[in-house]
Parts: C-alpha cells; structure tokens; sequence
C-alpha cells in the first residue's frame, strides 16, 4: 500500500481517529472525542495542507469515535459522514446524546483535558449505509460491513482491491503484542457470528480502532485471537457462574486475564468495569445460567 499512506492522528491514547489518504482522496476513519477534536483535527490539517478532507467513516456511535465528526465538519463542510444507519437513528435521540455528553465529561476529567465547546447536539450522518453497500471514495471503493456484537451500529468497511479492512472492535480490541480483548456489548453470539463473517473477506491488513494498521503477519493473528479471546471469556465466565460465581467474580478474571498495562492506555478502568459487567450479563442471560 505505498500510494495509501495511514496515519494516526489522535490526540490522546484513548482517541480513535485515523487518516486515509490515497494523495487524492482523505478519509477520517473515526474522529475520536469532542474535547481532543481540535488536536485532532490540526494533525490532519498538518497531513493535508491546502486539501480537503472527503470522507469521514465512523465504525460506530460511541462518543469516543463520533464526537470529534462534528468540529471536522465545521472545518471541512463537505466532508461527508460515513455511519450505519442504526448510528444515524442513535444520533437522532435526545437521551443519547445526554448519555454521550455525561461519557465525554467523564472522559475529559480522567485526561485532565480543560472545557471544549459541546457540538453533540449537531452530530449528523450524511451517508447511512446498510450492509453490503458500496461506497466509491474517489478511485476507491469500500464495502460496508455491518459487524453487530460490540454495538448494533458497528461497522467495519472492506477496500477489495487492497485487501483492506477498516476494523470494528466488535472484532476485539488489539493491545499491541498479539492479545485480543473482548469487547462485545450486544451478544456473545452476535460478536461470534460477526467474527465468522469476517472469514469470507480476503483480508491482507487491518485498520484496528484505538490502535492502527497491523502488517499481514499481525492481521493473521489478530483474526485468530480474536475469535479465541472471544470464545475463551465467554466460556470462562459461563464456568465461573455454573460454580456458583458472581458478576464480580468474572469482571476479576477478566482483570488478571486481559486487562494489561498496554490497554489499560487506552481503556480507563470505570469504562472497563463498566462494559465487561455488560458482557458477563449478557453471557448468563445467553446461556441461561
């Protein structure tokens, strides 16, 4: 891929935001949090110079990778926003933007970040795709995958020609050194047959929210730990609930297991304690325990 050039453009650790440029077409591939977005955003300025910003493809609708959309748009007015149409919906709501707007001042607090102008309630979507449908970015095309587990909305976007995906992290999250970690809030099931779903890609790399692009030797064994790592907790957890264990019980062995110092980085514990409670709920009701 020497005429596509990736670059990581986040602010802080926790920031998702990556730029895709082919020398003639930019695409944003998530735009991290509102409080870092003007960080954020001048990296990309710095990247492009005099060029415009196109496209701006959001994996999903948590505010950790939408927020930072909305101060992009107002710098680039015809950069289109790239979302699944169950995020476009998500957008749409009040509550959701509450719950976003209480998640972002949490986050900023734990970075030490100051005050930023709140823009959630202009969070929009130009462009809400179903699965499966093409979307061409100037020479490119990207196939929209709708990869439900980590959230209903999640999506990834495949790129044929260059064996590219544009990761989920329904797929799991990557801490740098060959381990996966779980991170499916909808359904074990869900992130199981998403996971599956991804075989019938030829994949060569990956672009891994949160992280960057995996070579090919690392893209390999991504896709198979990603599998794994999401087979392994559930099955430890639905072993730790038959012995007689509790939520607590599994959000610890989640902890010793998966929770290393490399994501902790990019995973704040509240926000770990948080989703993995959902996922061990989630992993009793499915198995009925």
């Amino acid at each position: 891929m020497n005429d596509l050039k990736i670059t990581d453009v986040r602010a802080v650790m926790g920031d998702s935001a990556f730029l895709i440029d082919n020398g003639e077409t930019a695409i944003m591939y998530d735009s991290g949090f509102g409080f870092t977005a003007e960080a954020v955003c001048s990296k990309i300025e710095s990247e492009l110079g005099d060029r415009e910003l196109n496209y701006i493809f959001l994996t999903h609708s948590h505010y950790d990778h939408a927020l930072g959309s909305v101060l992009a748009k107002r710098k680039w007015p015809d950069a289109k926003v790239v979302a699944g149409e169950y995020a476009a919906k998500i957008f749409s709501k009040p509550s959701a933007k509450d719950v976003m707007r209480q998640m972002e001042a949490k986050a900023r607090k734990n970075y030490g970040a100051s005050g930023s102008e709140d823009l959630i309630d202009a969070l929009s979507v130009d462009i809400a795709v179903k699965d499966g449908e093409k979307i061409r970015v100037g020479k490119e095309e990207y196939e929209a995958i709708h990869l439900p587990g980590h959230t209903r909305c999640s999506f990834g976007f495949y790129n044929k020609n260059r064996g590219l995906l544009l990761g989920s992290e329904t797929l799991g999250v990557y801490d740098g050194e060959g381990e996966v970690v779980p991170a499916y809030l909808i359904g074990y099931r869900t992130a199981l047959n998403s996971i599956e779903k991804i075989k019938n890609y030829k994949i060569d790399n990956i672009l891994v929210p949160h992280y960057g692009l995996l070579s090919k030797k690392e893209t390999v064994q991504y896709l198979e730990r990603s599998r794994y790592c999401t087979v392994e907790f559930a099955q430890s957890a639905r072993a730790i609930y038959e012995k007689g264990g509790k939520t607590e019980d599994v959000i610890e062995f989640f902890k010793e297991k998966y929770y290393n110092e490399k994501i902790k980085s990019t995973y704040p514990p509240d926000a770990m304690e948080l989703n993995t409670r959902i996922m061990a709920e989630l992993i009793k009701k499915e198995f009925e325990i």
